[in-house]
């Protein structure tokens, strides 16, 4: 009785910040469970809250490269037509909402690997070989698709300022003014809409590989996933200029019809058809 009244103290007072380490064969109950989430999730944010303390040192470049896209279109727009372009601070908070914000992004990026890594050890111990090497294969996959994204939402995002601030009638005085805090808010989104709409093709392969989703399924889908790409550009972009829209829509189709190439194949070569897909059916009642 005592040494199990006293084993809780020899652990230390930071005990709950390690991980548990589960009974024999790794099991771990439900609280075991919970123990090791808050674990990994106290690590995840204390590395975002130092990536956070860290950008202030860098705060003036990100500021550089936040604002370069509205100040590559000011440039075209000044040049081109006699436009009035201004970027201000709203109120007295606007522009420590503005710093804040940027500087838990940018907290957030620099975590990247730690989090990613506390995320994969929380669910690996829970997956089969099959399972990790699948697991394995997405991220590697997804991750890049992820970056080229939102390399491609920065990039055209300052063709969408263009289109946007064109509309204002040139040579009459009207000045366009631009709240910092939302500008921030509005390239944040586009960047990570195009990020998210490049995983479309890892997402399809994925069903594919489950068995959830067949590649001749996606041949007959294919008019209305171009469709639907179009109106998810329209609906999901902050801004409403063509040139956005059609930047997403037309990589995501694209890349959908690469998904369904990479899925028929898959099909093809594990003897998968529109006739014989009954064969690999899972039947619910049996199981078999």
């Amino acid at each position: 009785m005592t040494a199990a009244t006293t084993e809780p103290a020899k652990e230390g007072r930071f005990a709950w910040l390690r991980p548990p380490k589960g009974g024999p064969g790794g099991t771990m109950s439900i609280w075991d469970h919970l123990r090791e989430l808050r674990y990994r999730v106290t690590i995840s944010a204390f590395a975002v809250i130092l990536g956070a303390l860290g950008s202030i040192f860098i705060y003036r470049n990100l500021v550089d490269i936040v604002m370069a896209p509205w100040n590559r279109a000011r440039a075209v727009l000044e040049a081109t037509r006699d436009s009035n372009l201004m970027v201000v601070n709203n109120g007295v908070t606007s522009s420590f909402t503005f710093a804040v914000v940027l500087c838990v992004v940018a907290g957030i990026l620099m975590a990247t690997p730690v989090w990613v890594y506390q995320l994969w050890a929380f669910i690996a111990p829970g997956l089969l070989a099959k399972e990790k090497k699948y697991a394995l294969a997405f991220m590697g996959a997804a991750t890049p698709l992820f970056l080229i994204g939102c390399a491609l939402g920065y990039y055209v995002w300052p063709k969408g300022i263009e289109v946007l601030l064109s509309f204002t009638p040139s040579e009459m005085g009207i000045t366009n003014m631009q709240d910092m805090a939302e500008f921030l808010k509005m390239e944040i989104q586009i960047i990570l809409v195009f990020g998210l709409s490049f995983l479309l093709p890892v997402v399809v392969v994925a069903l594919n590989q489950f068995g959830l989703v067949r590649g001749y399924q996606l041949k007959r889908w294919r008019k209305g996933v171009i469709f639907g790409s179009v109106v998810l550009a329209a609906v999901a972009t902050p801004t409403t200029d063509p040139f956005s829209m059609l930047a997403l829509a037309v990589p995501v189709s694209g890349m959908f019809m690469i998904a369904e190439f990479i899925c028929r194949v898959a099909d093809k070569r594990r003897g998968i058809s529109e006739e014989t897909v009954a064969e690999f059916a899972v039947d619910l009642e049996d199981g078999k």
